[in-house]
């Protein structure tokens, strides 16, 4: 049978239509196949082949039928009368026959593919590689803190967007603006965390994580190296009350005690942050008591209280970094010290370690050339003997300190601890002295009280060797590393502690 194309297909916008579409299909084939069978390309590969080549080949498609509908409406004009206002489907004409299974065949072939295709430009757009390294520049920090997080092996999806077509609807149209401000380069930087869109942790977190899951008490060893010649270590062990003492107790006391079922802490924050938290009410659901909690001293106006929102606290209100949490300094330093990637023996090398990821750079290599700068140099002037004979200690050490810089602080970005406070504990942040800071007050005088006992105890403090003991089920005071007397009493750890302090 002799292929015979209609009249009206017989034109140049028709004809570059099908030459784009076969082109782009033959492309889309291709490429699949180095993809898959041979594991070559990668993230802009799949970009190129699940969204860019359809939608090239979508528009030669489309090109098809408009250049025969623009040449059908040039026929009418110079042959009136002669040419009908709508096609005609004749079998039994040979060029109507070959059109129509030329549409019928391509018809089919294009919808199977665009199912294959839609199914696949799906899982890739959901894909932690999407996530994280598509947009490379833009989303290194969150996607490095991501891979040393306990949710490495959490799709980025089911917390960002978690289940249900209406949120997935709502990311995508989200993820146009933020398209948009990638290609202008017209993003804030650091990129804020989106605390008012995201969803309730009990829609997320609690696919996987659920309140009955948290029972006993929980043993933590902290270690910390205080900043002196001698790197003096210091060790804390702590019981964490992160629920009752025995499992058959549930959630009737402890950390977790707050999202207990049975129990609606509700608050409004001050701030966009929600660092600042001045009104708590804690309602009963089991007996109906209601208990409302003011800061004496940040006490809300009757405007304010009707404007600002009121929140259900809920897991993110404390566990508001855990996927890309940025350590600060004193606590990256302390770990690599410990897992000895930074030696020990280095006299002040904490110290000066401190200082120079303190400093803020603009690029990740001038910092990366300043801390090696920086140790070389305090050597050199301070410990020259050190200097001349330590010096694979000094590169180890000058790499311990990079690495860790490389995880935690983007310059670039400007991201870095302190751009993104972190809610559990009360050492760097606020964190629980937002609301237990002994100065909410309820109607009766009774406040939220700003005891240390009330979400751990400590079961031994001090240096390896003459550690402080408690007695099984007693608590030990704190006691500060350094001699401050007792002036960790009257002020908040973060006060003092800014993430550069030990």
């Amino acid at each position: 049978m002799k292929l015979k194309i209609p009249a009206s297909a017989q034109n140049w916008i028709s004809l570059a239509g099908a030459i784009i579409a076969l082109i782009s299909l033959f492309m889309i084939v291709f490429l699949f196949i180095v993809s898959t069978i041979f594991g070559q390309g990668g993230t802009y590969l799949g970009l190129v082949i699940y969204i860019l080549l359809p939608a090239i080949m979508f528009i030669g498609l489309l090109m098809i039928p408009a250049g025969m509908l623009i040449h059908r409406r040039k026929m009418r004009k110079e042959k009136a009368g002669e040419v009908h206002p709508w096609p005609k489907i004749d079998l039994n004409d040979e060029s109507h026959r070959t059109a129509f299974f030329i549409f019928t065949f391509g018809t089919t072939l294009f919808l199977l593919l665009s199912a294959l295709g839609s199914y696949e430009a799906f899982h890739f757009t959901e894909s932690v590689t999407f996530c994280g390294t598509l947009c490379h520049d833009l989303m290194i920090p969150e996607y490095t803190a991501y891979q040393y997080s306990p949710h490495a092996k959490v799709p980025c999806v089911a917390c960002h967007v978690g289940p249900g077509a209406s949120w997935f609807v709502r990311s995508k149209i989200s993820g146009l603006y933020q398209v948009y401000a990638t290609l202008t380069n017209s993003y804030p930087r650091p990129i804020p965390t989106p605390v008012q869109n995201l969803r309730p942790a009990r829609d997320v977190c609690e696919q996987c994580h659920w309140p009955q899951k948290f029972y006993a008490h929980k043993l933590r060893l902290e270690t910390h190296y205080l900043p002196d010649e001698e790197n003096t270590r210091w060790d804390i062990r702590l019981i964490m009350k992160i629920g009752a003492p025995h499992a058959a107790l549930g959630l009737k006391e402890g950390i977790h005690w707050h999202i207990n079922p049975n129990v609606r802490i509700e608050y409004i924050a001050a701030d966009r942050t929600r660092e600042n938290i001045p009104w708590v009410r804690y309602i009963n659901l089991a007996t109906g008591d209601t208990v409302l909690y003011q800061d004496q001293d940040n006490l809300l106006e009757p405007a304010q209280l009707d404007t600002l929102e009121m929140r259900t606290m809920d897991c993110i209100d404390c566990h508001n970094r855990p996927s890309h949490n940025y350590r600060p300094p004193a606590i990256f330093l302390n770990d690599a010290i410990t897992a000895g990637d930074i030696p020990v023996e280095l006299p002040e090398i904490k110290a000066i370690a401190l200082e120079v990821c303190g400093e803020e750079y603009t690029t990740t290599d001038s910092a990366m050339a300043a801390i090696r700068q920086g140790i070389e140099t305090f050597y050199q002037e301070n410990y020259p003997e050190v200097f001349q004979t330590k010096r694979d200690l000094i590169e180890k050490a000058i790499q311990g300190v990079q690495k860790q810089f490389r995880q935690n602080i983007f310059p670039e970005m400007r991201v870095r601890w302190d751009k993104y406070p972190n809610h559990i504990g009360h050492l760097e942040f606020k964190g629980c002295f937002r609301c237990h800071n002994s100065t909410h007050e309820n109607s009766d005088g009774e406040i939220i009280r700003r005891d240390c006992n009330l979400c751990h105890y400590i079961n031994a403090q001090g240096t390896p060797g003459e550690m402080e003991v408690a007695r099984v089920g007693e608590a030990l005071e704190f006691k500060h590393p350094v001699d401050i007397d007792g002036a960790w009493k009257e002020s908040l750890c973060s006060d003092c502690h800014t993430g550069l302090n030990p």
